[in-house]
């Protein structure tokens, strides 16, 4: 008997059939992975399973007795849990406040505090139970979606990218938690882009391929490129490298010093950092020591900055916002796609005029056709599956919101672009054609700021490395030079006082 099955699911959409007579098998105590593509119909399965999304047809059983689950609190009382791609939190609540609604009443606020402290410690996630959700970072909101799904005590766990934004410290001690879980007899569906992750994790692989089972293997057996060519009929295409040929300063920050602007924000402390014209300047970290404040003075979202501790080609621009320094060639890909990235209800091709001016003609009329085109033109040079330029953001899966975003951005051929988490959430045949696009711009002369969690990422394609931990920077590393147990305890802001390495450039 398993512990969950599913047998001829389908669901369609409008635009797409997202599940084609699905059938998988879960059984008690397994860690069983789920792979494909961005559009592939995986997220659209775990929904159903969780009652988010009804399916047209097809059957659901679990521990061998057909059941209906209609809605999110049915899967709750069949101990299934699920922890989103996409967040459900509400901003304006704690942390503790949102956990708390999802346990019912029979706790009280104080007693839900302290379970979330203890289970944070137990699963060595920090977080402060009492800090509102919109001062938390990214991945600071995915360790409170996990620990509000671990306080259920689910029989049944699903995890949509559950590494996308954490640390390889993290991630390992994440995979603990998640054998000890298993090993207790929780059934896991465990879905990842990450191949090396679901061959050392999982005992079983569900692959899908335009809403279609593929093929069932035993990851453990299958190497990456087996898996790939499963789930995307080709191995991803390795990157071309060539030497940097760095220029001038683009952009810098010198003695840049910022306070919090609320309580539970980070303070940036004397921080310097150049990035030249035709160089990719890597920041690690782990989530929460500064980067969302860094980002927000260098993107303009954030005007408190003194002129001066910001320039942009020598142009001093501390106190400039966003759409102007936009004019002067700088563009930014958030971390947070809906919302800040791109409006959830709006078209892909109203979300455009988010950072585009060139579909809107003197006296402000929109050139509908234009749009239409130039979203068509991205949707197709970044493979980016939804049902047109008329599709609402909200529509399309992570990863193809996700390539949509940093398309955008890029088509629009900045001078300096910077970057956060620029392949969250996509597959592997778009991460890889993702970090090709921006070591193809770094090539044109573009200076490009990235800011990543993935370590692998970050040695993959930046010439460069800082660290950033407790609002301070460290030096800079040319990469070659740079190994990730350096970068490991750098995180933790244990850097010596050094000199820059050689090209990391003088502030303008």
């Amino acid at each position: 008997m398993y512990r969950l099955e599913l047998n001829g699911i389908s669901k369609q959409y409008p635009a797409v059939k997202a599940n084609d007579r699905v059938s998988l098998r879960l059984a008690a105590g397994e860690i069983h992975a789920v792979l494909g593509e961005n559009g592939a119909g995986k997220s659209t399965l775990m929904k159903i399973i969780y009652g988010a999304v009804r399916p047209d047809a097809g059957e659901i059983f679990i521990n061998g007795a057909r059941v209906r689950v209609r809605n999110p609190q049915d899967a709750r009382a069949h101990r299934i849990a699920m922890v989103f791609q996409h967040f459900s939190l509400f901003d304006t609540m704690t942390v503790a406040e949102n956990v708390w609604l999802g346990l019912g009443r029979s706790l009280s606020l104080p007693d839900v505090t302290a379970a979330v402290r203890a289970k944070a410690v137990e699963y060595g996630l920090d977080i402060d139970p009492l800090r509102p959700v919109h001062t938390l970072s990214v991945g600071e909101r995915q360790r409170v979606e996990i620990v509000r799904a671990l306080l259920t005590d689910p029989q049944v766990l699903i995890l949509d990218e559950p590494t996308s934004v954490l640390t390889p410290q993290a991630v390992q001690t994440l995979f603990g938690t998640l054998r000890k879980l298993a090993a207790q007899g929780c059934s896991i569906l465990y879905i990842s882009h990450k191949l090396d992750e679901i061959r050392a994790l999982c005992t079983a692989c569900t692959v899908l391929r335009g809403g279609r089972v593929t093929g069932v293997v035993d990851p453990r057996s299958e190497s990456a490129a087996s898996l790939s060519r499963l789930m995307i009929g080709a191995e991803p295409p390795q990157l071309t490298h060539r030497a940097p040929q760095p220029g001038a300063v683009a952009l810098a920050a010198h003695g840049l010093t910022l306070p919090r602007r609320d309580r539970f924000g980070v303070d940036l402390e004397a921080i310097d950092l150049a990035v030249h014209s035709g160089e990719i300047v890597g920041v690690a970290g782990v989530s929460g020591n500064g980067q969302q404040e860094l980002l927000a003075a260098l993107a303009g979202e954030d005007t408190r900055a003194p002129p001066d501790s910001i320039r942009l080609f020598g142009r001093t621009i501390g106190a400039m916002g966003a759409g102007t320094r936009r004019r002067l060639g700088l563009h930014f890909v958030p971390e947070e796609r809906l919302g800040r990235g791109a409006v959830p209800p709006l078209t892909l091709a109203h979300n455009l005029l988010l950072t585009r001016r060139e579909p809107i003609a003197r006296g402000g009329w929109l050139l509908l056709g234009r749009m239409k085109k130039m979203t068509q033109s991205i949707m197709a040079r970044f493979n980016v599956k939804a049902g047109g330029p008329h599709a609402a953001a909200r529509s399309l899966s992570g990863g193809n919101l996700q390539k949509y975003i940093v398309g955008r951005e890029i088509d629009a051929q900045p001078k300096v672009l910077i970057a956060a988490q620029p392949t969250w959430g996509v597959d592997v045949g778009a991460t890889a054609q993702i970090r090709a696009e921006l070591l193809a711009l770094r090539d044109a002369g573009c200076a490009v700021l990235v800011v990543s969690e993935e370590l692998d990422e970050l040695f993959e394609i930046a010439d460069r490395l800082v660290v950033i931990a407790k609002g301070r920077v460290s030096p800079s590393l040319a990469t070659p030079a740079a190994t990730r147990e350096q970068i490991g305890q750098w995180m933790s802001g244990l850097w010596a006082a050094q000199p820059a390495t050689e090209g990391a450039g003088a502030v303008a």
